[in-house]
């Protein structure tokens, strides 16, 4: 699985920050790791320079091998609370995601006698 971090010039986008926020989501995400090609991680402030409450976003979006990209978006005071959350939730719709898959698979329908 590949993962790729990005982050905008008001976030310190330093190799530390990029460690710790991807050692989050991959521990997170571990047991999807077989079923996914990559994750894309975007942290970003969305007031720059001006302070206020939850003014940090992080946006995840894996891709499951075979079907459509699945994203999340969270906000926090700080890009590791907003990474942390965003992986739960992504964790909870992969998991919904993967599930439905399991449920819904069947055999091959066998071919009538007639």
């Amino acid at each position: 699985m590949q993962v790729q971090f990005n982050s905008d010039s008001s976030v310190m986008g330093t190799a530390n920050v990029a460690e710790r926020i991807e050692a989050q989501v991959r521990d997170r995400l571990a047991r999807f790791e077989d079923r996914l090609t990559r994750i894309e991680i975007h942290v970003r402030d969305e007031n720059a320079r001006k302070h206020g409450a939850n003014d940090k976003a992080c946006t995840i979006e894996a891709r499951p091998r075979g079907t459509r990209a699945i994203g999340v978006t969270e906000h926090a005071s700080d890009v590791d609370a907003a990474a942390r959350k965003a992986a739960t939730t992504l964790a909870q719709r992969l998991d919904r995601h993967f599930g439905k898959s399991a449920r819904h698979g069947h055999d091959a329908r066998p071919d009538k006698v007639v």
